[in-house]
């Protein structure tokens, strides 16, 4: 399949998106070609479009939480099917060679190819990938909510599995916007005994129903000496400077604080604090296909869904704008409103 695919792109940073069509050549053996039906706004689509990471290329197709139907495959494409439902995330491919690849973390391969990293991504009635990096999506799960699972989910779910969070532990999600309430959700079907941090005390019952055991106010001070030496696991979603020595102080011996928020500033951190309590700081990106898997069977089994706001695709710098301003709550989800082709 090589039609033209119809999509949205911004033509320089800052820019609005407006129609764009492209032509997509040739399907590569080993990759899909999905149809869109929902396309979650992540904030990485904002730098991406900004240009804040240096590495945008223009005219720029965003959309990585894409969920749709397969509707072509190539000729070494394996265990994907057309007319199957899929998810796609940050990532559509790596080398499938190396030995984070052939050991199950190909999210930590240096061959990594980003979905709208120098390619086109999912504003788009389609969208291509590697086989193995569109994940399907079990019964249980609503494609119209999924998306932001795919990047969102996958970066908080992540490093719960790979540093074996345990259902005795006390963990805290700081920032509780499209990542964190998604972290807040795994913890509690963890089994952990769930603190959030917010700066905003309007989100204060919600954050108790999606599952916090506590919510506490991350701008004060008092609060966090209040919890100095208690939190096994604390992982930071946000990407802004915060009272990191405060935050650090709440850590357990043996604890944890942990980044999935890109910090653009370097982070000060006092090594006795570390050391004296034998204390670990971290960080991880979005998780590998089979973390990915494991994710959405979490969420099917345990009712785990993001919380959207739904806007059609036509409608994409409206979206953009409402989650510029800050009034997200939590995840902005578009729908592929593209009459049929022909």
């Amino acid at each position: 399949m090589s039609a033209k695919i119809r999509a949205y792109a911004a033509a320089a940073a800052h820019a609005p998106l407006q129609p764009f069509e492209y032509e997509p050549g040739p399907l590569p053996a080993d990759q899909i070609e999905i149809a869109v039906s929902y396309c979650g706004i992540c904030h990485s689509d904002l730098s991406m479009l900004d240009n804040e990471w240096g590495m945008s290329a223009y005219p720029l197709v965003p959309g990585h939480e894409v969920v749709g139907r397969v509707t072509a495959v190539g000729a070494s494409v394996k265990n994907r099917k057309p007319g199957e439902q899929v998810g796609l995330g940050w990532f559509s491919g790596s080398c499938m060679a190396c030995a984070q690849c052939l050991g199950g973390d190909h999210n930590l391969c240096a061959g990594t190819e980003g979905t709208i990293v120098g390619r086109h991504g999912g504003f788009a009635e389609r969208v291509r990938c590697h086989w193995a990096w569109a994940i399907p999506l079990p019964e249980g799960v609503d494609p119209v909510s999924a998306g932001p699972l795919f990047c969102g989910g996958a970066t908080v779910f992540n490093p719960i599995v790979q540093y074996r969070i345990r259902p005795t532990d006390r963990v805290g999600v700081v920032g509780v916007g499209g990542l964190g309430h998604l972290a807040v959700q795994f913890l509690d079907k963890w089994g952990c005994e769930v603190t959030a941090f917010t700066s905003s005390r309007r989100k204060h019952e919600e954050l108790h129903r999606l599952g916090a055991d506590h919510v506490v106010d991350s701008r004060d001070s008092a609060a966090l000496q209040r919890l100095a030496g208690q939190l096994d696991f604390l992982i930071v979603t946000v990407n802004v400077t915060l009272d990191w020595a405060g935050l650090i102080g709440t850590l357990a011996p043996k604890g944890r604080l942990h980044l999935v928020g890109a910090v653009l500033e370097p982070i000060p951190v006092s090594a006795f604090s570390l050391m004296m309590q034998q204390r670990s700081l971290s960080g991880s990106p979005v998780a590998s296909p089979p973390t990915m898997a494991r994710m959405v069977a979490f969420c099917a089994r345990h009712k785990i869904a993001p919380v959207i706001e739904k806007f059609p695709l036509s409608r994409v710098n409206d979206a953009i704008k409402h989650l510029r301003d800050g009034k997200a709550r939590y995840r902005i989800v578009l729908e592929n409103d593209f009459a049929p082709a022909g």
